[in-house]
């Protein structure tokens, strides 16, 4: 079965409570989807458990908090459906399109996009290195790496010295785009091999939020919920 896709008011929601629960380092939805096209197009499985801090920007709520609000509960279905819905693009072959926010004169600018795929990036960097060692493959991240150094502290890391145009940002958007699909396709062999390695799934095995603690966890790691995902909600 195909994963349902988010809904505008699903979306709403996952803004809401990073609002509302997480640190105020924690991601948006633009850069959360960065972040998730990073993990899942990557060289190596990263489980929930590692990377749900990063969500939250390393402020986790309490287990009885965790426990009592359902909302939390909601928030883990809905961003385990879509990691699913990118999951299933990308395997399908299907044309993946970034999740970007617009400002308040409606342009979207993608720079919050790349910088989650970054922070994905760093999770498995040593995997990585491959990749950007690789003459012939590294373009599929110069476009991802331009939006994401755009506005870059250091003006020697920018890009580009000149503000750049409304059409070379649609051009890097598309390119970001193709980027995470070659990406995918550049690292599929060492996926497989490290979930032969580690018998884990590359996606969840179920899309319910209400899993029981000592019930196998859902990411495929084949521990109890209460001893991994469970335990990332934690302070």
């Amino acid at each position: 079965m195909n994963p349902q896709p988010l809904t505008d008011a699903e979306f709403d929601k996952l803004t809401d409570v990073l609002k509302r629960y997480g640190d105020k380092r924690a991601m948006n939805l633009e850069s959360l989807d960065g972040f998730f096209a990073a993990l899942i197009c990557g060289p190596e499985t990263v489980l929930p458990s590692e990377y749900l801090p990063e969500i939250w920007g390393g402020d986790m709520v309490n287990e009885p908090a965790f426990e009592t609000k359902p909302m939390l509960q909601e928030f883990i279905s809905l961003i385990t459906r879509h990691w699913n819905t990118t999951c299933h693009t990308l395997q399908s072959g299907d044309t993946f399109l970034p999740l970007l926010l617009d400002d308040e004169d409606g342009v979207a600018h993608a720079n919050d996009w790349a910088n989650g795929f970054m922070q994905g990036m760093e999770m498995r960097r040593a995997g990585w290195a491959s990749l950007m060692d690789n003459e012939e493959h590294a373009g599929s991240l110069v476009p991802i790496l331009a939006l994401a150094n755009e506005h870059h502290p250091d003006p020697e890391m920018r890009p580009y010295k000149e503000p750049i145009s409304a059409e070379m940002r649609e051009r890097l958007i598309v390119g970001a785009a193709a980027g995470v699909m070659a990406i995918y396709d550049y690292f599929e062999a060492e996926r497989v091999l490290g979930m032969q390695r580690h018998g884990a799934a590359s996606t969840f095995r179920r899309d319910a939020p209400k899993v029981g603690r000592n019930e196998p966890c859902p990411c495929g790691s084949g521990k109890k919920y209460k001893h991994c995902c469970a335990r990332a909600t934690l302070h």
